[in-house]
C-alpha cells in the first residue's frame, strides 16, 4: 500500500476511535496524555487472551479490587491467585502471571519496564503481550497483532494463504500501518475495528471507516477473509469425578499436580482421562454398604484441545483430603469441576 494510502487509512481510522472508543476498566481515552498504568494493561491483555471483553471485565475488576497494585498482586498466595482466576482458562497463565508480578516487584522496583525488549524478558510474557503493553501503556510503536487485528489484515489486503500459515505475513502486513504517531491509540483502534465492525461472520462493511482501502471489500466477499485451514476433529476423552462428602456438608477437594492441565488448581478426585472408558477404582471406598458409589449422571466439557465427558459418582467418606465447605468450593473449582459437582448435588438432594 503506498505511503499516502496508509497516511489517509491511519487518519481516518483513528478518527473513527476518537468518536466510538470502548470505554473499558484498563483503557485511558483517546489522545489522553495520561497513559493507563501498565499493571492494569498488562493483567486485562493476559484476561482477554483466552476469553472475552465481557467475560474478563468483572475478573479484572474483583482483581483489581483486590490486589490494586502489581506488588500486591506479587505478594498473593499461590492457592489465592488460583482460585480468583478459576473461569478465565489455562492455568498455566495464572502461574505466569504470578511469576511476572513477582519479578517486576523484584527486579524492577515494582516498576514495569517500558520497552518491548524489556517486556518481553519478564516470565510469562509473550511477543504480543509485550508489543501491547508498550504501545498501549507507554505509547511505543509497536505492532500489536491479536486474532481480531489478523482478521481486519487479512480482509485489507486479501490475503489469501490459510492461517495459521499466513500469520508471519499478517504480522508484517500489519507492521506497515504502524507509525510513531499515537501507537496506543493506533493498536486499540484496530482492536476495537475488528471487535465491533470487522466481525468474523458479518463484517459491518458499510460502517467501516477504512472501507474505501479493503481489498477484501472490494472482491465482494470479505467474510471469506482469513482463510482457514480446515480444523481436525477434536478429540474426546473420558473419565471419572468422585464427589465425596462427609456428612457435615464438605467436599473431599484435591490439589492437582502443578504440571499439566489445570495444574496447581484444587479439583475433585478424578481417574485419567482417556479415550476410552476408565475402568478406575474410587479414592477411597464409601463409608457404609447402603453408602456405596453412586453413579448420578455425566458432565461435559471442552476444552481448547479436546471435549470430555466425566461420569459423576457420589458417596459419603472420610480420608485425606482438602475437605471444603459446599460453597466454597464451587467458588473454588474450576468449571468442569464445578459442573460435576452441582450435577453431584442437584441428583442427590432431590
Amino acid at each position: 500500500m503506498p505511503p499516502a494510502d496508509i497516511a489517509q487509512l491511519r487518519a481516518a481510522l483513528l478518527g473513527w476511535y476518537d468518536a466510538h472508543a470502548r470505554t473499558l476498566p484498563w483503557r485511558s481515552p483517546p489522545g489522553a496524555t495520561m497513559r493507563t498504568d501498565p499493571y492494569r494493561v498488562w493483567l486485562s491483555e493476559v484476561m482477554l487472551q483466552q476469553t472475552t471483553v465481557p467475560h474478563a471485565t468483572p475478573y479484572f475488576e474483583r482483581f483489581t479490587a483486590r490486589w490494586p497494585t502489581v506488588s500486591d498482586l506479587a505478594a498473593a498466595e499461590d492457592s489465592d491467585l488460583m482460585a480468583a482466576w478459576a473461569g478465565l482458562g489455562y492455568y498455566a497463565r495464572a502461574r505466569n502471571l504470578l511469576a511476572c508480578a513477582r519479578a517486576v516487584a523484584r527486579d524492577h522496583g515494582g516498576v514495569f519496564p517500558d520497552t518491548e525488549a524489556a517486556l518481553l524478558a519478564l516470565p510469562g510474557v509473550g511477543a504480543y503481550t509485550a508489543a501491547a503493553v508498550a504501545a498501549i501503556a507507554f505509547d511505543r510503536p509497536a505492532n500489536v497483532v491479536d486474532g481480531n487485528v489478523e482478521r481486519v489484515v487479512a480482509r485489507l489486503f486479501a490475503v489469501e494463504t490459510p492461517v495459521p500459515a499466513a500469520r508471519p505475513e499478517l504480522k508484517r502486513l500489519a507492521g506497515t500501518l504502524v507509525a510513531d504517531s499515537r501507537p496506543g491509540d493506533w493498536a486499540q483502534a484496530l482492536m476495537d475495528l475488528g471487535s465491533g465492525i470487522c466481525r468474523p461472520k458479518s463484517p459491518q462493511c458499510l460502517m467501516c471507516p477504512i472501507a474505501a482501502f479493503c481489498a477484501g471489500r472490494a472482491s465482494g466477499a470479505p467474510e471469506r477473509y482469513p482463510v482457514k485451514t480446515p480444523k481436525a476433529a477434536r478429540p474426546h476423552r473420558q473419565g471419572v469425578a468422585w464427589v465425596l462428602r462427609d456428612g457435615q456438608g464438605r467436599i473431599a477437594l484435591v490439589r492437582r499436580p502443578d504440571k499439566g492441565l489445570l495444574g496447581g488448581m484444587v479439583g475433585l478426585p478424578t481417574s485419567d482421562w482417556t479415550e476410552a472408558a476408565p475402568d478406575a477404582a474410587p479414592p477411597v471406598a464409601a463409608d457404609r454398604p447402603a453408602l456405596m458409589w453412586k453413579e448420578v449422571g455425566a458432565v461435559d466439557h471442552v476444552f481448547t484441545h479436546f471435549s470430555l465427558t466425566l461420569t459423576v459418582r457420589v458417596a459419603e467418606g472420610q480420608g485425606d483430603f482438602l475437605w471444603t465447605p459446599e460453597a466454597e468450593a464451587r467458588a473454588a473449582l474450576p468449571t468442569v469441576f464445578r459442573k460435576a459437582l452441582e450435577r453431584a448435588l442437584a441428583m442427590t438432594t432431590r
